[in-house]
């Protein structure tokens, strides 16, 4: 019975990792303009989102930005990482059964208590930031140059998000 629910644990929560959306309680993505082709992009995600997943979804969102702003190609020129971690620890419960039964002047008891909970988890969110300059034509620069469209084709297979479509 415990490996049954310890499978439909690790199922239902690896299905609540983020969505690719904007910000809010769950996590997403958001953005930020610093010049006509510079933006910094960032990626929140929950306690169930794997970092892999939210290093992908923030590239998928410089990549769609890109391509918002009619340019073909991007650049990271910083990309940064973290997590906050936590932990929280589920209520404890007891149940109490029991019989009793008298003989004369004594009174017998018998009484089975079963407590449950109490399991402390440990959680962590990762969080991505990109700087992300943007590019019309493909520019000769040191480091990794993105096609944008490439990106979202791949990455948006990948994750079943079409670029372009609103959120």
């Amino acid at each position: 019975m415990r490996v049954i629910l310890g499978i439909f644990l690790v199922v239902w929560l690896s299905a609540c990792a983020t969505a690719y959306q904007q910000d809010g309680f769950g996590g997403g993505f958001s953005e930020t303009q610093f010049d006509e082709n510079v933006w910094r992009v960032t990626f929140r995600g929950n306690g169930y989102t794997q970092e892999p997943r939210a290093e992908d979804l923030a590239l998928l969102r410089s990549a769609e930005l890109t391509l918002e702003n009619g340019y073909t190609y991007f650049a990271l020129t910083d990309s940064k990482s973290s997590k906050k971690t936590g932990t929280f620890t589920t209520p404890t419960t007891s149940r109490t059964t029991g019989s009793a039964y008298s003989s004369g002047n004594s009174t017998y008891l018998n009484a089975t208590t079963h407590t449950s909970g109490g399991q402390t988890f440990f959680v962590s969110k990762p969080s991505i930031t990109n700087t992300v300059v943007m590019f019309k034509d493909k520019p000769e620069v040191q480091g990794m140059v993105y096609n944008a469209k490439f990106i979202c084709q791949s990455l948006g297979e990948k994750y079943e998000v079409t670029c372009g479509t609103p959120r």
